[in-house]
């Protein structure tokens, strides 16, 4: 084989393995009959949708609360609409407090929250520039380069701030349920916890926000109203 000859073939090899790595995809169900997409990223298997189950895996039936005063107030577990409207569940999910995440049964059998940790190996895993275990993932607010931008679903964001979805993520502006009960930012920004809490009052989570290729890493209290997305070990 020639110099020429062979620069083709491993330019069409690595070309293949990256095309291998972003289809490397399976679903998984949850107790309610929801299926979900999922996706690898490395040694993590990945729910590629929002959460959207109303039923912890033990088969308990989360509260649903419409009342914004009532939301703010809770201690435990509890689910939401966007405003309060279930037709948003299909394409946003339903939204959570942290003390649902708490209870370690959000997610199916076998499944998990992320940790704060494991969102950051996933920012290293989508970034161009910032890798896995780079120190820039343990900063708070913006960070790295482009991961938001590449975690982002090609649609469904406001005009100008969809991304490109290079791993299969495909994550989608499902606004928050914030400080007096009331939903916002629908179409411009994602939010998720994580399962690591910061203290008694607040906890970890990520936001990607419209216009911004960088992902967000903060803390927030943990009555707020988030998406959720489910992980495991890579078998």
């Amino acid at each position: 084989m020639n110099r020429l000859a062979l620069l083709s073939f491993l330019l069409l090899t690595t070309d293949a393995l990256v095309y291998t790595q972003t289809l490397n995809t399976g679903k998984v169900t949850d107790i309610d009959r929801n299926v979900y997409k999922t996706i690898v990223t490395g040694k993590y298997e990945w729910m590629a949708e929002n959460l959207r189950t109303t039923t912890y895996c033990n088969g308990l039936k989360i509260p649903g609360i419409t009342d914004s005063l009532a939301w703010k107030s809770l201690t435990s577990g509890a689910f939401c609409w966007y405003n309060n409207d279930e037709n948003n569940s299909t394409k946003y999910g339903s939204m959570y407090n942290w003390h649902a995440v708490n209870t370690s049964k959000l997610c199916m059998e076998g499944w998990r929250v992320p940790t704060d940790d494991e969102w950051k190996f996933l920012e290293g895993y989508a970034d161009t520039q910032n890798g896995i275990g780079n120190p820039a993932w343990d900063k708070p607010g913006g960070r790295g380069n482009d991961a938001g931008k590449r975690l982002k679903s090609t649609s469904g964001w406001a005009s100008g701030g969809s991304g490109t979805d290079d791993i299969g993520f495909s994550a989608l502006p499902g606004g928050e349920r914030c400080s007096n009960g009331r939903f916002f930012l629908r179409g411009r920004s994602a939010f998720w916890w994580t399962s690591t809490e910061l203290d008694s009052s607040s906890a970890w989570y990520r936001n990607i926000i419209y216009g911004v290729e960088d992902i967000n890493r903060n803390t927030h209290p943990k009555w707020m109203g988030f998406s959720v997305r489910c992980l495991r070990d890579q078998k």
